[in-house]
């Protein structure tokens, strides 16, 4: 019931001649301003209360806990067993043999030496073994990250023109993305990345991993000039203006190879023990087009090859980051935008195998991580690292236990940079090429793209918008347009709350969508409204027209009947919180249903919404007899007004019935 308190022969529970309880809709206790802005920050900052298992335990043990989080290594680690130590070794080989192509590749995709993308395959593994949380998670250069590199640091400086002052840029830029990713960890911001949503993503490589393979034309066909532009129509033009500059005998090489690593992934898909066929297939391909080029001496015929690779572990690079003000802004940006992306394939990647193993990752950690492992690798000639989809699938598949395994991978890379580097110098470009072409198929989400057509159009549109603004426009402008989107649906849902119309649900006291539930009865000369969401300055001027306009409606519909509106009932269920602007909202709805001669009542409102109203002086204005707990008791209420002396059959009958 509501707060008015009826004499028995008047209140509507008379009507079965029982006798009920007064229910009241509370105003909760006042709360000192610091401790609701600490709740605040607390629920905004720390939803999985980082800090619990701190409570209540001694100075030494709470030591140890603070190294256990930082570093998660020395949690598990006790617990480690020669067992596991089986399954890393097979896993850390396996996936050392993805690492060595891949890293080549992605170096040369980002316009930076080769030996850069070994480098990057040691150090930072290093690092997230000791401070990552995720037990699958392999690390390493990502093609996506690299084309950015090269795409955002080619437009202020030509790598062929200037090579070392685009590598300082590299690793400037790699150490601001750990920068800020660092700091979205320690200061709980990951909510930041949430804003790429799922479309986003899709969409965004699609359009990255289409751009890339473009750009393999160049290696494919063995041009020597290629554009520095990245959209489509550029590639496709530079291509086409130098058909006389084609090498058949490098496209017939690099097809060829390119369909032996489709044809190696086909079978492992469609036979998942075999899973190293396809990442054992990477190198393998290396070192077959290394033997043949070798022998045959393919590279006086235009087949063009890698040529030297420096010998030796990652030399320091702390002394080449470069924070001259010429170039800063360009470099803090890259990073920042690097870092962002990175940030949200890593994690996404690492919560999708965990979920498998059905245990779970905090993302601030891996954020940290991440961030930590690319300052380190920014000061030891790495460049952007993070934990692609297709090694650390390898590492899952070839059933890793812990991340011991990149320990090992770094191992077999660390020897890789002391011994084999000079193996490296007849390996021909294209199967590089070739290598990235095959990786960049699998980001190619088409399937992904359908569902989304199916499940929600608006976010099939911003999935084809980023997909569509890489392709034809740039990187950073696809993925400007798909968050701009992404944002303006979350704005159009907080300015343009839906708001339905209620009925009874027959033989019962629940009131559902009408449009919903077409069987719903309605209530005469009552008319129940549910808004669906908290009441800003952003959304309130829309609700007041939207309520008036469904009024208005609503006293049409009656006039055909004879029937007037009395009661305009609107459910607060869903509105969890309300600032000044809504109040003031509420405030006129309530005028101008009084000059209307119609009665405003409201239904379910939360604790902070009664706080405010409270605040505001509004429950004096509004009367709180005409708040209740639930649209029922509003009904019920509003319906024994409406006929005081006796309940008349079917829909009257029922709410007094059901209650």
């Amino acid at each position: 019931m509501g707060n008015v308190e009826y004499d028995d022969d008047e209140h509507p529970s008379s009507m079965k001649g029982e006798n009920r309880k007064k229910h009241q809709v509370e105003i909760p206790p006042p709360q000192p301003f610091f401790k609701s802005l600490k709740n605040t920050v607390k629920e905004t900052l720390f939803p999985d209360d980082p800090l619990r298992q701190f409570k209540n335990q001694p100075p030494l043990k709470k030591l140890i806990l603070g190294v256990q989080y930082f570093f998660p290594i020395f949690e598990w680690a006790p617990r480690y067993t020669f067992d596991f130590f089986k399954s890393d070794l097979i896993s850390g080989i396996t996936i050392a043999s993805l690492a060595i192509p891949q890293g080549i590749s992605y170096a040369k995709l980002a316009n930076l030496p080769p030996i850069l993308g070994l480098y990057s395959s040691f150090v930072p593994a290093l690092v997230y073994a000791v401070m990552g949380s995720s037990r699958d998670l392999a690390v390493g250069t990502v093609a996506v990250a690299s084309l950015l590199i090269g795409s955002m640091l080619g437009e202020e400086v030509n790598p062929t023109d200037n090579p070392t002052l685009y590598l300082h840029l590299a690793l400037t830029a790699t150490f601001f993305a750990g920068l800020f990713e660092a700091a979205l960890g320690i200061f709980r911001l990951g909510f930041i990345v949430d804003f790429l949503s799922h479309s986003t993503i899709v969409g965004f490589m699609g359009g990255a991993a289409t751009v890339v393979i473009l750009q393999q034309l160049k290696g494919i066909l063995g041009l020597d000039h290629f554009t520095q532009s990245t959209d489509i129509i550029s590639v496709l033009r530079s291509v086409f203006t130098q058909t006389h500059e084609w090498r058949w005998q490098s496209a017939v090489l690099g097809f060829c190879f390119l369909f032996y690593l489709l044809a190696a992934r086909f079978f492992s898909q469609k036979r998942p023990k075999f899973f190293w066929v396809s990442a054992m297939a990477p190198l393998l391909s290396v070192i077959l087009a290394t033997i043949l080029v070798y022998f045959t001496h393919a590279e006086d015929h235009g087949v063009q090859v890698i040529g030297e690779l420096k010998k030796g572990l990652n030399p320091l690079s702390i002394t080449d980051l470069s924070f001259g003000a010429p170039y800063l802004s360009t470099a803090i940006k890259t990073g920042i935008v690097t870092g962002v992306i990175s940030l949200a394939e890593g994690i996404a990647v690492g919560r999708s195998f965990a979920m498998y193993k059905n245990y779970n990752i905090d993302g601030n950690k891996e954020m940290i991580a991440f961030g930590m492992m690319n300052i380190v690798g920014s000061c030891t000639s790495c460049y952007l690292t993070t934990g692609p989809f297709s090694r650390s699938a390898v590492n899952f598949n070839a059933g890793c236990k812990t991340a011991v395994s990149n320990i090992v991978m770094a191992l077999a890379v660390m020897v890789t940079l002391l011994v084999l580097t000079p193996l490296f110098h007849y390996t021909p470009l294209v199967v590089l090429s070739s290598i990235i072409v095959s990786a960049m198929l699998g980001l190619i989400d088409y399937n992904a793209a359908i569902h989304l057509w199916h499940v929600d159009k608006f976010d099939f549109l911003v999935c084809m918008s980023a997909y569509f603004g890489v392709v034809f426009a740039s990187v950073e402008i696809g993925l400007v347009i798909a968050v701009a989107l992404s944002l303006l649906r979350v704005l159009l849902y907080v300015s343009r709350p839906r708001t339905l119309v209620l009925g009874n649900i027959p033989d019962s006291n629940i009131y559902r969508n009408v449009e919903q539930y077409p069987n719903t009865d309605t209530v005469g000369g009552v008319l129940i409204l549910d808004l669906g969401a908290p009441i800003y300055f952003t959304n309130a001027s829309y609700l007041r027209e939207r309520i008036s306009r469904w009024i208005d409606d609503e006293e049409d519909k009656l006039k055909s009947s004879g029937e007037t509106l009395q009661y305009v009932i609107l459910d607060m269920g869903a509105v969890g919180n309300i600032d000044t602007s809504g109040i003031s909202m509420l405030e006129e709805v309530k005028r101008n249903l009084d000059r209307r001669d119609l009665k405003l009542v409201l239904a379910n409102p939360g604790a902070e919404v009664m706080k405010k109203l409270n605040k505001s002086k509004f429950l004096e204005t509004l009367g709180q007899e005409w708040i209740f707990l639930t649209v029922g008791e509003a009904v019920e209420s509003c319906n024994y007004m409406l006929h005081p002396c006796k309940p008349k059959s079917g829909m009257d009958a029922s709410f007094s019935n059901n209650v």
